[in-house]
């Protein structure tokens, strides 16, 4: 069984609470024996997978495969071009050089409902939602990449693994993937 998650902002990745205010995925109602496969922090919003198979975590999250998974980031200020392609290059970040990826600007840039809470909204500075496609996911690293060129992250979502579609599935919302659905996960083309 593969099931996809819209997380929500303040939703841990794990079924246990750890104390802080941020709630448990145990709170959604989710069949019984699964396990998020890899992780959002509780900051960060969108498609999650779980599964109750332990074959998903190598396959989706181990970097020799490759697996795309795609980041909508909302920084502080517009990059210019320059700034992207030094995403794309890899950036330096805590003694380790990020794999290479895809960075771009969104055009046109997407229409997401307002997070509860809202984000941080400064009058003279502007803000835009910008792409990732990365095949690697270290601890915060999104939010680290963009920080180190200078645009500050507001809000992250993940919009896609593979080519699985978070699409229409509201937040907080979750449903059992299809087979094509799975197909589409593991990168395979409809």
């Amino acid at each position: 069984m593969l099931i996809a998650f819209n997380k929500p902002y303040g939703v841990l990745s794990q079924f246990t609470g750890d104390g802080s205010p941020n709630r448990p995925l145990a709170e959604f109602g989710f069949p019984k024996n699964i396990y998020a496969i890899g992780r959002l922090d509780a900051d960060s919003e969108g498609l999650l997978l779980l599964s109750d198979e332990a074959r998903w975590n190598d396959r989706l999250l181990n970097p020799r495969h490759a697996h795309e998974r795609e980041y909508w980031a909302q920084v502080e200020n517009i990059p210019l071009p320059e700034s992207l392609q030094k995403l794309s290059k890899g950036i330096l970040i805590q003694g380790r050089k990020t794999l290479p990826c895809k960075a771009w600007l969104l055009e046109p840039q997407p229409e997401i409902p307002p997070r509860v809470p809202p984000i941080r909204f400064r009058k003279s500075v502007p803000d835009c939602w910008i792409g990732l496609q990365l095949v690697e996911g270290k601890n915060r690293q999104v939010r680290r990449m963009t920080a180190a060129i200078g645009h500050p992250t507001l809000r992250l979502l993940r919009a896609r693994i593979g080519n699985f579609w978070l699409d229409e599935l509201p937040a907080g919302k979750w449903r059992e993937l299809s087979q094509l659905e799975i197909a589409q996960v593991m990168g395979e083309r409809p």
